[in-house]
């Protein structure tokens, strides 16, 4: 988590500190000179002696208590390391004392003058430092409760919008919500079919609408009397994206600009963003949501562009969430084969045989069912909480290597073969789901073997009998039927026009091109 390390915030706590320090050690000395019986000692403290170790003592030993707290992350305004702020506080407060004590008795033990102020200004300290900071921290959050309780609590009265609900992962939110009590409306274009929404078409709380994300009439009415917007909508994947550049730029950044305005101007006021860990792209380093993207694919790349956008449309009104998912995998209503643990599982199963390119690259996992998990959690989560946040949606217990993802399979699938080859393909990348769980309380319920073992049990079913059917992969589909075009002219003419970034963006940014990537804060 980033500290928030603006100098003069942390002056004048400092300079706060200190006064405190000061006036303990002042008050400890003066008990003890004043009122010696409250002081175990056989040597009575004499004022010279007080008004010396004040001086060419503790005047220097008083930095210690500002440079431990500042090591401590006291100063920060984020808890270091998910560690509780209360922990924390206790924790500086404590180790400055003891290095006083130690660093005071080596300086001061040749001279023959009681200890016993010590503790007494050890006590002094807690009391002044320790205390105030855990009460005005409880206020605090008392404060921030009532207020989300009170002011900013979810509105579930409305609609949810879902762009793109008939897919691999809306139709699994799709069912979540419609369980938790919720309205739904769906928009989606239909090109893999609504196959994934046969069972709930009846739902008295579920309306579908097939449109365009990128066709405004469609956009408008879709977006009419509701209150959340999550949008799924998008050609999905660095291969899928490549068929027609120009479609996936359209769907995946343009479209997300024109639904923006839409939804300002309807007065949404929540807008749920899917997003991808690609954005990392090739990386040894953990990364969290703090850490600079490196885009090396046109998909990726037009994930950090919509990033971008809906931040900047962030105001008092309109509250943008981004949630960078991890590779997903698992059944679905729209089940994919497209994606890698899926894939393998499905590949060691049919044929015995799996192929690993680069098994020592990273990638962090997370199950559909834990997405769809994820995103409704945010979507209830207080406003003032989530506005304008960017999530790593994933557990940090799931970043595997390619390698160990092989194993894993091996282990379900006995006598699974396993070839490892080298490729061109870098991406690379850990990642760090700290934020979320912080945050949210967010964790994931499905582990890598959970995923591996339903598959395997929907092959021996019979209940998918051929993962090479076009339907579950969006590459086969597209390069099969084409990807859909934008037949309305002037729905075309507005979709060129926002497809370009910005000025101010293009000023700080570099557009991806198959030679280059853009780096990002």
């Amino acid at each position: 988590m980033q500290a928030d390390f603006k100098l003069s915030h942390i002056a004048m706590r400092v300079l706060s500190d200190l006064t405190s320090i000061h006036l303990c050690m002042i008050a400890a000395l003066a008990i003890s000179v004043l009122h010696p019986g409250l002081i175990s000692t056989r040597i009575q403290l004499r004022p010279e002696d007080a008004v010396h170790y004040y001086v060419s003592v503790f005047l220097l030993l008083s930095l210690l208590f500002p440079a431990v707290f500042l090591l401590s992350g006291l100063y920060s305004n984020s808890p270091t390391d998910g560690v509780p702020r209360g922990i924390t506080l206790f924790r500086g407060v404590a180790l400055s004392l003891l290095l006083f004590s130690i660093v005071s008795f080596a300086l001061y033990r040749r001279q023959q003058a009681p200890q016993g102020f010590i503790p007494l200004f050890c006590g002094l300290a807690i009391i002044s430092l320790w205390l105030p900071r855990i009460v005005k921290g409880a206020l605090r959050r008392k404060s921030e409760m009532k207020a989300s309780d009170i002011v900013r609590r979810p509105n579930h009265d409305g609609a949810v919008l879902i762009l793109g609900g008939a897919g691999y992962i809306g139709s699994c939110l799709v069912r979540k919500l419609l369980a938790a009590g919720r309205k739904v409306r769906v928009m989606d274009s239909l090109i893999y079919g609504d196959y994934s929404l046969h069972d709930v078409l009846g739902h008295p709380n579920l309306e579908v609408r097939v449109g365009d994300c990128r066709k405004l009439q469609d956009v408008v009415a879709a977006v009419k009397d509701t209150d959340s917007v999550i949008h799924l909508a998008a050609i999905v994947g660095d291969p899928a994206c490549e068929v027609d550049r120009q479609t996936s730029r359209e769907t995946n950044y343009a479209a997300t600009r024109m639904l923006i305005e839409v939804a300002k101007g309807n007065g949404n006021c929540r807008l749920i963003f899917s997003s991808s860990c690609s954005v990392y792209g090739a990386t040894d380093l953990l990364m969290d949501e703090y850490s600079n993207v490196l885009p090396i694919s046109l998909y990726a790349q037009t994930k950090v562009d919509s990033e971008e956008a809906l931040l900047d449309a962030r105001s008092q009104d309109f509250h943008p969430v981004i949630l960078r998912l991890a590779t997903v995998f698992g059944l679905s209503y729209r089940t994919r084969f497209d994606l890698i643990v899926n894939l393998l599982t499905a590949k060691a199963h049919s044929e015995g045989m799996i192929t690993i390119f680069n098994g020592t690259q990273w990638r962090p996992f997370i199950h559909v069912q834990d997405v769809a998990n994820g995103i409704c959690q945010v979507l209830s989560a207080p406003i003032d909480v989530v506005s304008g946040e960017t999530y790593n949606l994933g557990d940090s217990r799931m970043n595997f290597t390619l390698g160990q993802l092989a194993e894993k399979v091996s282990a379900e699938i006995p006598a699974t073969r396993v070839e490892y080859v080298e490729n061109s393909d870098r991406r690379n990348y850990r990642v760090s789901f700290e934020k979320i769980r912080n945050q949210i309380g967010f964790e994931c319920q499905w582990t890598l073997e959970d995923g591996i073992r339903e598959i395997k049990r929907a092959f021996e079913s019979k209940f998918i009998t051929d993962y090479r059917d076009a339907r579950y992969s969006n590459l086969q589909f597209l390069k099969l039927c084409g990807t859909p075009v934008c037949k309305d002219e002037l729905d075309r003419h507005l979709m060129a026009a926002l497809a370009n970034i910005p000025a101010p963006a293009r000023q700080s940014s570099t557009i991806w091109t198959p030679s280059t990537a853009a780096v990002r804060r």
